[in-house]
């Protein structure tokens, strides 16, 4: 099904069609909140410290090859909006080739450098020896992992963002089931949890390339399309490559930091490995809706619809801080018993280090909102530096200011947690500056 997003009611149609998006990737994160709930709640602290810090790293891992389906799927949507199918499919072989060659590599990378990457994220003596046995397992599942993001990135670069759902939603329920025969059941520790999530995502991964190259017979690649294209290339090298950096910026800054929450103990891992997940759930919908808003603002920049894109931006903000401010409130005023959702309720210490960590980030979830739609907004009018540079700001304001205060005695952990939120508001300014200065140049010209 497609969706052509340059007509009809913007607000209707964004909502549309980001809420299978936001429930597509709210799905995908159960991935790792099933290990983490099985693990935390049957395996033991250490365990979930181990579980923890691993999706800290496959969530830098896997945004490269996020990075490079998210850029990809800019350029589809642009032509698509432009009519044109001819260079639409030779986009498509040439992304799948420069994305697929990527993944090898960074497979071998993965497993090749497994040790020194866990001495990188100074895992305490008792938590590296269960993070190895979970990475080596769940480093299986990366080109699982690139072939749904590729093909959901093309689907929805057309405006279907139902299909990539369904079969998301079958390998969430298949992982949740698997967890619990594979850790309760056959007692396989961290490696069944690793297990049930590489098989899970082999089924959305294969199953929606199946889908995609049987059922819809229009996206069919043709011997004509399986050609060097030098301006195509071009095109989705600029967007595909930088957004790809932008991705890896993002998340290596969230990796540095969790080498720092590791040096503060198991305690501080374990509450991070917990709360981060009701984090990522709590902000979820509003990456998404900043992926949505990207397809919108492509689809009618190709269609040179600039009145629309304008309208977009309105529409979309006050969707965005009308969402966040619901979700701030209930996540700060809520902080406890969501933490007791992983976190056995005699591990006091655990659940009041999470509570105060949500309690500091989940005051200003605007912030990151804004800046979701900042990405996608520059994203989609082909400036995916611009969306680089707000990356730098926020993750070099984060990493920089933990770094220095969190070694404060009357600062310590809290120094960690404020400086993510600083990040936030320092980019959404850069960004909405850096807008405007550029609409007020157009105007003049």
């Amino acid at each position: 099904m497609k969706h052509d997003l340059t007509t009809g009611n913007i607000t209707g149609k964004l909502l549309r069609f980001a809420l299978p998006l936001i429930a597509g990737n709210l799905l995908q994160q159960l991935y790792n909140v099933a290990d983490t709930w099985v693990v935390g709640q049957f395996l033991g602290a250490d365990a979930l410290a181990a579980v923890g810090s691993s999706y800290t790293l496959m969530t830098f891992l896997t945004s490269i090859l996020l990075g490079l389906c998210m850029g990809s799927g800019a350029v589809f949507s642009i032509q698509f909006g432009r009519k044109d199918e001819e260079r639409l499919k030779r986009s498509m072989f040439l992304s799948f080739l420069l994305t697929a060659g990527l993944t090898l590599l960074l497979n071998l990378l993965s497993f090749c450098g497994l040790d020194w990457i866990i001495r990188a994220l100074q895992a305490p003596e008792q938590v590296a020896p269960l993070m190895r046995e979970y990475l080596w397992v769940i480093f299986w599942g990366i080109s699982a992992t690139f072939l749904y993001n590729y093909f959901a990135a093309l689907l929805r670069s057309i405006g279907n963002s139902a299909t990539p759902l369904l079969f998301l939603g079958i390998s969430a329920v298949l992982n949740i089931l698997l967890d619990l025969v594979f850790v309760l059941v056959f007692h396989w520790g961290v490696q069944g949890a690793a297990i049930a999530t590489v098989l899970s995502q082999f089924v959305s991964g294969l199953g929606l390339a199946c889908y995609v190259l049987c059922a819809l017979p229009q996206l069919r690649i043709k011997k004509r399309h399986m050609r060097w294209d030098c301006s195509v290339a071009k095109e989705i090298c600029s967007l595909s490559l930088l957004t790809c950096v932008q991705q890896s910026i993002m998340n290596l800054g969230i990796l540095m930091v969790q080498g720092l929450v590791n040096s503060f103990g198991a305690v501080i891992m374990a509450a991070f490995a917990a709360a981060v997940k009701i984090d990522s759930f709590a902000y979820m919908p509003v990456q998404d809706f900043g992926n949505a808003f990207s397809t919108f603002i492509a689809q009618n920049y190709g269609a040179g619809k600039q009145e629309r894109i304008q309208k977009g931006i309105h529409s979309a903000t006050l969707c965005t801080i009308l969402f966040c401010c619901i979700i701030s409130a209930i996540v700060c005023f809520f902080a406890e018993p969501l933490m007791g959702l992983f976190i056995q309720p005699e591990e006091t210490e655990i659940i009041a280090a999470g509570v105060h960590y949500l309690r500091v980030e989940g005051t200003f979830y605007v912030g990151i909102g804004l800046l979701f739609l900042l990405y996608g907004f520059y994203r989609a009018v082909k400036r995916p530096g611009m969306s680089v540079v707000l990356t730098v700001i926020s993750l070099g304001t984060r990493v920089a200011l933990a770094y220095a205060i969190s070694p404060i005695p009357a600062i310590g952990v809290t120094g960690i947690w404020a400086a993510v939120p600083t990040g936030w508001i320092l980019a959404d300014l850069t960004g909405i500056f850096y807008y405007f200065t550029q609409k007020k140049q157009r105007t003049k010209t």
